[in-house]
């Protein structure tokens, strides 16, 4: 919103979609001015942190904002300047060293030296700008992450309970699907999740998770390692020459990166989380993610970025196609991925 009369503005935002299954940290190192005017998703729930100067921005105490980095420091600026003339008619020693904070504030917009923008969001809604997209972003570390029971209460979310009773150990679980009930990703609609202990042919025990939701038709299915990390990790390979690679089944743990070096693509640990699929679903919800990108959608797009999206997603649908061939590598440091 913004007034032609008074040249107020408010960009504050209220998330309208469920809080996601895990929480996500993003870590800019800022280099540049460029790297100011990167958007920012910032839920009112997220944490803002600069550890060069130890300052933070704790949650829930300001609105989400859809703004920029710079934008976030100026927000910070003016809140500490907001009450200084009367910290300096009460404590003018206090009122003296936040007028330093503020100018040490004020020096990182002109970036002179690097420094670090962490955004660390247990709700996992808040998003900075990936300017490369959909190359991969060396200055931008995304780390999705387990929330603990602490942030989970802190986001109204029912927590686990401490003395859950000892599993049975005579049950079976490689016989048995084991089903509980959860809210559908989607329309978040009541839904049962199956879960299920699995052997893999001539690779290892998995424990796979699928949802059905009877409300909106709504699938998906979650892979988790039944074993340890193991010694050493595992990268793989694949040349696709033939429509019929599409067909070969795929292992995609958590800790497992995906990369398409003709399209300049690299898909981060934890992205799509474990996937126990075919090598043709795996390409499509990387283009169907790629698509749900939220600079490519309302009025923050652009039409070069979307534009460049766009193309970059016709050229995955020509290597699904078999159109186009291309090199599928996965990268997995624990050791859990495989591909038939």
């Amino acid at each position: 919103f913004a007034c032609d009369s008074c040249s107020w503005s408010n960009t504050e935002i209220q998330s309208a979609g469920r809080i996601q299954e895990q929480g996500v940290r993003y870590t800019l190192a800022v280099t540049s001015r460029q790297d100011m005017n990167r958007e920012v998703v910032k839920t009112d729930c997220a944490t803002a942190r600069i550890p060069e100067l130890d300052f933070e921005i704790p949650a829930f105490t300001q609105k989400g904002v859809l703004t920029t980095v710079e934008g976030i420091i100026d927000r910070a600026v003016a809140g500490l300047e907001q009450d200084q003339p009367v910290r300096r008619a009460t404590d003018e020693e206090v009122a003296s060293k936040i007028d330093e904070f503020i100018g040490k504030l004020k020096q990182l917009k002109e970036v002179h030296s690097s420094f670090t923008f962490i955004v660390d969001d247990p709700s996992g809604n808040s998003f900075v700008e990936n300017p490369h997209a959909p190359q991969k972003d060396d200055a931008l570390l995304v780390t999705h992450y387990r929330r603990t029971p602490q942030q989970a209460a802190m986001l109204g979310l029912e927590g686990e309970e401490a003395d859950e009773k000892p599993a049975d150990s005579a049950e079976d679980l490689r016989n048995e699907v084991l089903q509980f009930n959860t809210n559908c990703p989607e329309c978040n609609a009541p839904a049962h999740t199956n879960m299920k202990l699995v052997q893999i042919p001539h690779f290892k025990e998995v424990i796979i998770m699928a949802t059905n939701c009877d409300s909106c038709g709504h699938r998906t299915n979650e892979v988790k390692s039944g074993g340890a990390i193991e010694p050493q990790g595992t990268r793989i390979t694949l040349r696709i020459t033939d429509p019929s690679d599409m067909t070969r089944d795929v292992l995609k743990s958590e800790t497992c990166s995906v990369e398409i070096p003709e399209l300049e693509f690299e898909l981060g640990m934890g992205a799509l989380g474990g996937k126990f699929t075919t090598l043709e679903g795996l390409l499509k919800d990387i283009g169907d993610l790629v698509e749900r990108n939220p600079f490519t959608l309302g009025d923050s797009s652009t039409p070069s970025r979307t534009e460049k999206l766009q193309e970059f997603v016709g050229k995955l649908r020509e290597i699904i196609e078999g159109k186009a061939k291309a090199h599928v590598v996965m990268d997995d440091p624990a050791g859990n991925s495989y591909l038939q």
